[in-house]
């Protein structure tokens, strides 16, 4: 569906050459919701307006869907970016135009007659959720209404594509979760193949297929979110693991059980896909002459399958904390001694 070869991106300044993207290569499937994180100056904003035209590889090529996106001009890329929709972090709306009016404006510059301009965007309204606030003007919605009138316009030339450009950082974690979820819908209603680019792992995390992480323009690392979890190669990448996998409130307990309860092994577990969901602790408990003290955990749901982390104390003999340990690196789970006061 998009392909992205060799793509680079040069912009000359006074103060010297920026490379913005550096040599990135990218397959995405249709219908794909696929993530590229990164901090800021990472090249990501950069590399997702090539795939509208917005900006032109200095070198490489963009396709989508046959059409080599980053070597049409004039008319022609107009035309297709009409296949192309595109939400944005702070809305991007027309003040003084209502919900229907502001969702109406592309299929204006469309030429698309009244009656059927109209229905279509009833059919959005539906879709995204605000029935009741169709002549509501942005500066009498919430900023999650605001992003919803977005979404539905992005969607009125029924677009191929939707490129989201941190579209949900300008938003609060509850209205964030609700845009995701708004977006998932889409996605399996619509078939559309979604982009999006972010500097959360949450964001990757909920919803993603497949996540390119960037750095200093490069793709550092790529894959599907599970496994990227799973074992997180680049130092970036594990940085942004740890953002909801190793909380700093763990980290805060496991010195405050290391100082209190200086005998034993405090571990961490990770448990991805079925894994998640297996009676680990039970068979510890049951198999081996061990306390067991639970420290914290949590289990998060990927589009992939679960993902869960879980902090345990075990104390006993040496010998059987080793074959515990033993034990619980044979079920499929991630395994790291954080302390070892033994």
């Amino acid at each position: 569906m998009i392909s992205i070869k060799d793509a680079k991106k040069v912009f000359k300044t006074k103060s010297g050459t920026v490379h913005a993207v550096e040599n990135v290569n990218i397959q995405i499937n249709k219908g794909e919701i696929f993530g590229v994180i990164g901090y800021s100056g990472a090249g990501k904003s950069t590399l997702i307006r090539m795939l509208n035209g917005l900006e032109i590889p200095t070198s490489g090529s963009v396709n989508i869907d046959g059409l080599e996106i980053s070597k049409i001009r004039g008319n022609e890329l107009r035309k297709a970016r009409q296949g192309i929709g595109m939400i944005f972090q702070h809305f991007n709306l027309l003040w003084s135009r209502t919900v229907r009016e502001n969702i109406a404006f592309p299929l204006e510059i469309a030429g698309v007659p009244k009656k059927k301009r109209m229905e279509k965007v009833d059919e959005l309204i539906k879709l995204v959720g605000l029935e009741g606030r169709e002549h509501a003007y942005p500066s009498q919605l919430s900023g999650g209404q605001k992003q919803r009138v977005g979404i539905a316009r992005s969607l009125a030339n029924d677009p191929q594509v939707l490129l989201c450009d941190e579209a949900t950082s300008a938003l609060d974690p509850e209205t964030t979760d609700s845009i995701l979820d708004l977006l998932v819908d889409i996605n399996k209603k619509l078939g559309l193949t979604i982009v999006l680019i972010t500097h959360e792992m949450h964001v990757i995390r909920k919803i993603c297929h497949r996540v390119a992480v960037m750095e200093a323009g490069k793709v550092v690392e790529m894959g599907d979110v599970l496994d990227v979890f799973r074992n997180p190669q680049a130092p970036v990448t594990q940085r942004f693991v740890q953002q909801i996998s190793d909380p700093d409130e763990s980290k805060e307990l496991v010195e405050h059980l290391v100082e209190a309860y200086p005998e034993g092994k405090i571990v961490k577990l990770t448990f991805i896909g079925e894994a998640a969901e297996q009676p680990v602790i039970s068979k510890l408990i049951r198999e081996f002459e061990l306390t067991v003290n639970i420290i914290q955990g949590n289990i998060k749901q990927t589009q992939n399958g679960s993902y869960g982390v879980l902090f345990i104390q075990i104390n006993g003999e040496k010998t059987e904390m080793k074959r515990a340990i033993d034990f619980l690196q044979q079920q499929n789970v991630g395994v790291e001694v954080v302390t070892d006061n033994d």
